[in-house]
């Protein structure tokens, strides 16, 4: 099977762009990032030429997972104990400054 390659992208308008995102540009410029835009242009073509069909869609390039400790119990604070810190309490609650009216 024949491979048939892409016809060729029209040339990015720079100078429309820059309008757009309100860019005064040089003539310099404009040639110069003309030439780097034809250049990514150029390098997603051979991108699409690749054969992806096997590989598998992710969201991420590494695998990524979370780190979790086993959960054990561990000895802590009494109730009175935690009570004792709090600078106001009420039987078994701690009291708040008031936030909203």
């Amino acid at each position: 099977m024949t491979e048939t390659k892409p016809a060729a992208q029209p040339a990015i308008d720079v100078r429309y762009v820059a309008n757009l995102a309100r860019l005064d540009l040089s003539d310099a410029e404009v040639n110069e990032f003309q030439s780097q835009l034809a250049s990514i242009v150029e390098y997603f073509d051979q991108i699409r030429g690749l054969d992806v069909e096997s590989v598998e869609p992710t969201a991420h390039a590494a695998v990524i997972q979370n780190v979790f400790r086993e959960d054990v119990i561990r000895p802590s604070l009494s109730r009175d104990e935690a009570l004792a810190n709090a600078p106001e309490h009420r039987t078994e609650l701690f009291c708040v400054p008031k936030i909203m009216e």
